[in-house]
C-alpha cells in the first residue's frame, strides 16, 4: 500500500491553479451578483443549470421573512464558521477532516477518510450555497467566493481528480463528492473558468464513467442509480455535453418497472435497497427526491422524462410513502440504519437526524414532484401535505431544521395557497414484500416490523445501527394522533434497552455489537410471515427464529378498532438465559413520572421501582394506553432512568450522553422455555376507565386458539373472526387445509372473507366457514366457489407473493 501523493507546499498556487486563473480573466468578465447566471441563460445547458439553481436555491420567498429569516442567518453563521475553520494543508482541508489514506483500500478505516473528502466538498458546498442565497450575511461576499475557489482546487490537486484511485467508500466518489461539487459548480458557474470546469468534468467523468449505469446491478440500482443519473445530469449540464445528459434520463428506466426480488419499488407498495431492508424512510426517500428533481430539471427540455414507466413513481407517493407518514414523522420501521444516526461527529449545524425530519424531508419531496404530476395527483398531494404541516405538533414542518431554503419554500407556497388539509386516513395496509404492517385508526397509528428469509432481522454497516438486533422481532411501534408523537424521536434509540423491544419476543442472551453481519445478512430460515386484511382490520403473523438464538416463537397481531390483540405461543429456548415477551416498553422522557395503575392501585412513581404483577387484568400508563390481559396474567413492571449516546449505537455519532425514563411492562418466560404463551391487549390512548371496562367486559374477545399450531380470535361486536394458521387445521368455524391466514369480517347481511398464504408455495388453500352462505356476490379471479348453503367452500389460488384474495358473501 502507498500513501496518496499530496504537493510539499498545498498553499503554493499549482502551475493549473495559474491556467486556471489565466483563463478565467480572459473568458470571463465579472458578472454582478444581482445578475448571477443570467449571462448563461443563452443556451440549453445555461437554462439548465439556471434551472438547477432554482431547484436547489428556491424561489418565491422573502428572505427577511419567517421561517426563511432565521434559516438563512443561520446559514450564514455555519458557511462563516466553516470559513474561519477551513485550513489548507497536505492531505486535508479542515483538520478535523483528514481525507489522505496511508493506507488506501476498502477497509473500514479508509471509509472514515474517502468519507471525510465527501465531508470536505459538503462543507464547501454549504459555504457556497451562503454565497448564493440572499440574507445570509456573506451573500455575494468576494473573498469567500475566493475562498470556495480555492478550497475546490485544494480538493482536486491533491484527491479528486482524473488521476486518483479512489479508496474507501465508493458511494463519497460516485455520489456524495460530485454531487456537492456540482452543485457548486452551478452556484459558481460564471467564476469557474474554463479549465476548472474541464477539470472538474474530468474528474466526475473518471469517477462516474458512463459504465456506472451499463448494467442495473450491483451498488447501480434503486436509490443509488437515482444519484448516480444525477450526477451524470449535472455533469452534461455544467460541461455541455448532450450524450451525458440523454444517458442520465435514459438510465432511469430501470428504475421505474415493479420489482419482485431486491431493491426498488414493489407492487403492493414495499420499497426495499440493499436487497433485504425495508427502506421507504430513507434510501426510498432518497430516490424520491432525486427523481423529482430530475424530473423538473428536465421537465419540458428534449432530455425530458418521457418513460411511461414514470407512473410507478407517481403512484408510490400514496402507495409506497404516505402510508409510513404520520403527523409529519416518517415511521422508523422502514428507516433501516438511519435511525442509529442521531448527531453525527463533524457536524457543523449539530443536526439530530430523527423520525419526523425523515418525514419533512419526504413531504419536501412529494411537493416537488408536484411539478411533474397530473393536476389530480399535485391536488390530492397538496392537501396531504397541508394535512401533515397543520398536525406535526411535536416538530413543526416549517420550522425543520433539515429542511433548506428551496424545500421550505415550496411547502410554505403549498401551505399559504391549500386551506384545510387532509386528514390522516384509517384504514389496514399490508407490506408483505417487506413484512411490514401499517394500522391507521382515529386517533393513533400503529405499525409491526418482522423479519423472514427474505428480510432482515436488522440493517448494521459503516458503524450504525450496532444495536438493532430484534428491531425485527415483531416490534410493534404506536403514536397517538395528539400525544407521544415523540416517542422515537426523543433520544430512544440510544437509551432503550435493546433487549427489550416494544412487542417483541427475544431471548436475553448477549449479543454483540453488529451480531449477523453487516448490510442485512442475517436473516431467519423462516417463510411463514404475512397476514390477511380487508382494508380496515388484519391478521399479522409472525414465525420468529431469533437472531443468533435457538429462539422459537409463533406471534400474531389483530388489528382492530380501538385495540391490537397480541397473542404469543410456542416460545421455546435453549440459549441458558431468559426469554422475555415485551407488552410495552414507553419512553417518558428526560423526567416524566405518569401515573401507573394496575386493576385500580397505583403503582410507585419512583425510579428503580419494580414488581411482578401476579394475576394482573388490565394496567394503564396515563397519557399513552391501556393494557388488557385476557383472564389474567402475571407480568413483570420497572420503571427505570437508562442513560447512554448516540455513539454507542453508531460510531460516527456524538458521544455525549442522555438519559431517558422508560416504564416498561413484559412477560418473563423463565430461563429455557418450553412452548409458553402469552395474550394482551393493547389500546392505544384509552383512559384507566376504558382500559377497566373492556378488561370486565369477557365477552367483547374470545380467544379461538393459542397455540403453536394456530392463533386466533373472535371480537363479536366487531363481526370479526380471523385465525392465523400455522398449520393446516381445524379453529373454531374455520378449517384450512394449507397454512393460510384468513380474516372474516360481519357486517349486516353480508361477509368479506379475506385469506392469504404466508409461506407463499402458491399451493391451493381449501378454506371452509362453518356459517350459513347463500351466494357469493363477488370474488377475485384467484377465488373458486366450491359450496355455498349450510357451509361455504372456497378454493384460493395464493400466488407467491403474499397478496391477499377476497370474496364477499351473501349471509344466510
Amino acid at each position: 500500500m502507498h500513501p496518496v501523493p499530496f504537493s510539499a507546499d498545498p498553499a503554493r498556487l499549482s502551475r493549473r491553479g495559474l491556467l486556471r486563473a489565466a483563463v478565467a480573466a480572459a473568458a470571463l468578465a465579472p458578472v454582478p451578483f444581482a445578475t448571477a447566471g443570467t449571462a448563461e441563460a443563452a443556451d440549453a445547458y445555461g437554462a439548465l443549470r439556471l434551472a438547477w439553481r432554482d431547484l436547489i436555491l428556491g424561489t418565491g420567498f422573502s428572505p427577511t421573512a419567517e421561517p426563511f429569516a432565521s434559516k438563512l442567518a443561520t446559514l450564514g453563521t455555519t458557511a462563516a464558521n466553516l470559513r474561519s475553520t477551513m485550513s489548507r494543508a497536505a492531505g486535508s482541508l479542515w483538520p478535523d477532516l483528514p481525507y489522505a489514506d496511508p493506507e488506501p483500500d476498502t477497509d473500514a478505516e479508509s471509509y472514515t477518510y474517502s468519507g471525510n473528502l465527501n465531508s470536505s466538498f459538503n462543507r464547501l458546498r454549504t459555504m457556497t450555497e451562503a454565497y448564493s442565497q440572499p440574507g445570509t450575511g456573506l451573500t455575494g461576499n468576494a473573498a469567500l467566493r475566493d475562498e470556495i475557489l480555492a478550497g475546490l482546487d485544494h480538493l482536486h490537486d491533491q484527491a479528486y481528480n482524473a488521476g486518483q484511485t479512489r479508496y474507501g467508500n465508493w458511494y463519497s466518489w460516485q455520489i456524495g463528492a460530485p454531487q456537492a461539487l456540482l452543485d457548486i459548480d452551478v452556484m459558481l458557474y460564471e467564476h469557474l473558468g474554463a479549465a476548472r470546469v474541464a477539470d472538474h468534468c474530468a474528474a466526475v467523468d473518471h469517477f462516474v464513467p458512463d459504465s456506472a449505469v451499463a448494467a442495473y446491478s450491483g451498488t447501480s440500482t434503486g436509490a443509488n442509480r437515482v444519484d448516480l443519473c444525477r450526477v451524470l445530469a449535472l455533469r452534461g449540464a455544467v460541461g455541455g455535453a448532450a450524450p451525458k445528459l440523454a444517458l442520465a434520463r435514459d438510465a432511469l428506466s430501470p428504475v421505474f418497472p415493479y420489482v419482485t426480488t431486491g431493491d426498488g419499488l414493489y407492487q403492493d407498495g414495499s420499497f426495499v435497497q440493499h436487497l433485504y431492508v425495508p427502506y421507504a424512510g430513507s434510501y426510498g426517500s432518497v430516490m424520491l427526491g432525486g427523481l423529482s428533481l430530475l424530473f423538473a430539471l428536465l421537465k419540458g427540455t428534449s432530455w425530458e422524462v418521457t418513460d411511461p414507466g414514470r407512473q410507478v413513481v407517481l403512484d408510490s407517493v400514496e402507495k409506497a410513502y404516505a402510508p409510513f407518514l404520520f403527523n409529519g414523522l416518517a415511521m422508523d420501521p422502514v428507516s433501516g440504519r438511519a435511525i442509529s444516526r442521531g448527531v453525527q461527529k463533524g457536524d457543523p449545524a449539530g443536526l439530530r437526524q430523527d423520525d419526523h425530519l425523515r418525514g419533512h424531508g419526504i413531504i419536501a419531496c412529494i411537493a416537488l414532484l408536484g411539478v411533474s404530476a397530473s393536476p389530480a395527483e399535485k391536488s390530492r398531494w397538496d392537501q396531504m401535505i397541508k394535512g401533515w404541516i397543520t398536525r406535526d405538533y411535536y416538530r413543526p414542518v416549517l420550522a425543520g431544521p433539515a429542511l433548506g431554503v428551496a424545500q421550505l419554500a415550496r411547502l410554505k407556497a403549498v401551505d399559504d395557497t391549500v386551506p384545510t388539509g387532509s386528514a390522516e386516513p384509517t384504514g389496514h395496509r399490508l407490506f408483505p414484500s417487506m413484512d411490514r404492517a401499517v394500522h391507521r385508526r382515529p386517533g393513533w397509528a400503529a405499525a409491526v416490523s418482522m423479519a423472514s428469509h427474505r428480510i432482515t432481522y436488522y440493517e448494521n454497516g459503516n458503524g450504525e445501527n450496532l444495536r438493532a438486533w430484534h428491531s425485527s422481532s415483531g416490534m410493534l411501534y404506536w403514536w397517538g394522533g395528539t400525544f407521544a408523537n415523540g416517542q422515537y424521536t426523543d433520544d430512544f434509540w440510544p437509551t432503550v434497552d435493546p433487549y427489550r423491544l416494544p412487542g417483541t419476543t427475544a431471548s436475553r442472551k448477549p449479543l454483540a455489537d453488529g451480531e449477523g453481519g453487516t448490510w442485512g445478512a442475517a436473516r431467519p430460515d423462516v417463510r411463514w410471515v404475512g397476514g390477511a386484511t380487508d382494508g380496515t382490520y388484519a391478521a399479522v403473523g409472525q414465525y420468529l427464529k431469533g437472531l443468533s438464538s435457538t429462539l422459537l416463537a409463533k406471534k400474531s397481531w389483530f388489528f382492530l378498532d380501538d385495540a391490537v390483540v397480541c397473542l404469543g405461543a410456542g416460545i421455546h429456548g435453549r440459549d441458558g438465559t431468559g426469554v422475555e415477551s415485551v407488552v410495552e416498553n414507553r419512553n417518558l422522557g428526560a423526567s416524566g413520572t405518569h401515573a401507573f395503575t394496575v386493576d385500580g392501585a397505583a403503582q410507585s412513581t419512583a425510579l428503580g421501582w419494580s414488581a411482578t404483577l401476579t394475576g394482573a387484568r388490565w394496567a394503564h400508563l396515563a397519557g399513552h394506553a391501556g393494557y388488557v390481559f385476557p383472564g389474567g396474567a402475571t407480568v413483570k413492571a420497572l420503571r427505570e432512568a437508562r442513560t447512554g449516546a448516540w455513539s454507542d449505537i453508531n460510531r460516527s455519532a456524538v458521544t455525549d450522553p442522555v438519559t431517558r425514563r422508560y416504564l416498561t411492562l413484559w412477560f418473563d418466560h423463565g430461563t429455557d422455555p418450553t412452548w409458553a404463551a402469552y395474550a394482551y391487549v393493547l389500546m392505544p390512548g384509552a383512559t384507566a376507565q376504558q382500559t377497566a371496562a373492556r378488561a370486565a367486559d369477557t365477552s367483547w374477545l374470545g380467544v379461538l386458539a393459542n397455540t403453536n399450531e394456530q392463533q386466533g380470535v373472535r371480537v363479536p361486536s366487531l363481526g370479526v373472526t380471523a385465525v392465523n394458521f400455522w398449520l393446516a387445521a381445524t379453529v373454531g368455524p374455520l378449517t384450512a387445509s394449507q397454512p393460510a391466514s384468513v380474516l372474516i369480517r360481519e357486517t349486516g347481511a353480508t361477509a368479506t372473507v379475506c385469506v392469504s398464504g404466508p409461506l407463499r408455495t402458491g399451493d391451493a388453500i381449501d378454506v371452509t366457514w362453518n356459517r350459513p352462505v347463500t351466494s357469493v356476490t363477488a370474488k377475485d379471479p384467484s377465488v373458486e366457489v366450491l359450496s355455498t348453503g349450510t357451509t361455504l367452500r372456497l378454493r384460493v389460488t395464493p400466488g407467491t407473493l403474499g397478496a391477499v384474495h377476497r370474496a364477499t358473501v351473501s349471509l344466510g
